[in-house]
């Protein structure tokens, strides 16, 4: 029985042509060349490799160097956020008409998810963030990662919804049996469950779910 249904962050509940991502990226490849003292190109390099061997940076660098990784990902999302995310009352009743527990669950930090959804109005929907510091760590896709947060939920794969821009984050969370969306403007993207084009397509879903 569907209990929980949980989202990603960022590029899902809102959507990527705000620039937030771009600022965040962009922080990113900076930390890179100050820290490692690369020059911008072999940044972009070490970023790409890293995002395709181990799903993030950080957890390339925490595979491949000792870094102080509070402090790169409290840079990386320092940010102010209402520069770039507009609060949206349509996902807030959204998220409002969909009848489960409601979560997010985020290679961005619990701080800085936190901020996101004050900005966007819907903070008030969500019973738990975790983020990547409550999952040591452990970054998505790597399948670990997910038991540690449906552990923190105290919940099953099967009671579980996971709505994601990422098909490749979604391939472990179907492998536990949670029920998986796809926000992508491609039909049929991926090998997950559903695919719909926004966030604001995914209460159908929900629905007709709880209607089986």
């Amino acid at each position: 029985m569907l209990e929980w249904i949980i989202f990603d962050l960022d590029d899902t509940l809102y959507p990527r042509e705000n620039g937030l991502m771009h600022e965040v990226g962009r922080r990113i490849q900076l930390w890179l060349e100050q820290h490692l003292n690369l020059s911008e190109e072999e940044a972009a390099i070490l970023r790409h490799r890293y995002f395709r061997q181990y799903g993030t940076t950080l957890g390339g660098l925490v595979a491949e160097h000792q870094v102080n990784t509070h402090d790169y990902l409290v840079f990386v999302h320092a940010m102010r956020i209402e520069d770039y995310v507009k609060p949206q009352p349509a996902l807030g009743a959204m998220l409002g008409h969909i009848p489960l527990r409601k979560a997010i669950y985020t290679n961005a930090t619990t701080d800085y998810t936190w901020r996101v959804t004050a900005a966007l109005g819907v903070a008030e929907h969500f019973e738990r963030v975790i983020g990547i510091e409550e999952v040591g760590l452990r970054n998505k896709p790597y399948l670990d990662a997910f038991e540690r947060a449906l552990a923190l939920l105290g919940a099953q794969g099967p009671e579980c919804i996971m709505v994601e821009d990422s098909a490749r984050n979604l391939e472990p969370a179907k492998a536990m049996g949670l029920t998986t969306i796809l926000i992508s403007a491609e039909n049929g993207a991926g090998e997950a469950d559903y695919v719909v084009r926004n966030v604001l397509e995914v209460e159908q879903v929900v629905t007709a779910l709880l209607c089986q």
